[in-house]
């Protein structure tokens, strides 16, 4: 008897030692996995800063400590480089791609949304299945079109082009917050008085506002980021960020801090946007998941 007890205080003594250690081991793989994914995600971005204030000598080694210096952006600002009609272009064909696409989508996904109508689904799968077309297939196409219209190397054709893309992602995005909004919400507004257009603007607007911020920022990251078609369709007039970058090039090869001063400065703003409506963002992601 005595034997038993002494076995099971043993055990009962032993019992928290060994859930503490599975516990403190826990942790440290969560803390060795968090701090993983942090160097893995934002080394790079570190790295692309660094170089961007590196001299050229260097620019080609690992130094982490160098004398910085401003040289690089000065140097793609000014001839032959003029980065700063490029920004400008960039910037011009974001901002409006989004003026023209989240109006436009907030008002289809609302119709999409509340709405029933003969050969809605047909509408909605069409919609969708224009994201599965690769940009490569129908450049060429608008190519041959905006020649004879004259609309290459322009930031309005670049647009029309962005809007063919944009605009049914975010139909489709903005669609799923709305869905996620109880219709009661609106009917208790229409037994108030509401007519449809106050309705959308005071009531529904402002509910699924995080979705539509939301849905602004992925459609000016998209914009933003836009290669293929800046690349077939514009020369110098109408010539974008990303495409600049191509212009990197000298005798001795890629100029790598010169690379990295205009990688920074693609980046920035999509840093700064994200940042200054992290909130909404959030709100808007796990908006359209709930319902």
């Amino acid at each position: 008897m005595a034997s038993s007890l002494s076995s099971n205080s043993k055990a009962r003594r032993e019992y928290p030692l060994n859930f503490s250690w599975g516990k403190i081991g826990w942790q440290l793989a969560r803390i060795i996995g968090l701090l993983f994914t942090i160097v893995f995600i934002f080394l790079p971005v570190v790295w692309l800063a660094l170089t961007a204030f590196k001299l050229p000598i260097d620019a080609y080694s690992t130094k982490v400590f160098f004398e910085p210096t401003l040289k690089n952006f000065q140097t793609i600002f000014l001839p032959p480089r003029s980065f700063g009609p490029m920004v400008l272009n960039s910037m011009v064909v974001s901002t409006v791609t989004v003026a023209i696409t989240i109006p436009l989508a907030t008002l289809a996904a609302y119709a999409f949304s509340r709405y029933q109508f003969k050969s809605k689904n047909v509408l909605l799968v069409w919609v969708l299945s224009t994201q599965f077309i690769p940009p490569v297939v129908v450049v060429l196409p608008f190519f041959t079109l905006f020649r004879d219209i004259n609309l290459l190397d322009t930031r309005t054709g670049l647009v029309i082009l962005n809007l063919s893309f944009t605009l049914p992602f975010a139909v489709w995005m903005i669609k799923g917050f709305i869905d996620a909004l109880p219709p009661q919400i609106e009917e208790a507004a229409i037994v108030d008085g509401c007519h449809q257009l106050q309705l959308l603007y005071y009531v529904t607007l402002p509910l699924v506002m995080p979705g539509i911020i939301t849905s602004a920022v992925f459609t000016f990251i998209q914009s933003w980021n836009e290669f293929l078609f800046a690349l077939i369709l514009t020369r110098r007039e109408a010539t974008t960020l990303t495409i600049g970058l191509m212009s990197l090039n000298a005798e001795r090869g890629i100029l790598w801090e010169q690379m990295a001063a205009a990688g920074l400065i693609v980046m920035i703003p999509i840093f700064m946007l994200s940042f200054s409506i992290r909130r909404y963002f959030v709100e808007g992601i796990t908006m359209g998941a709930v319902k």
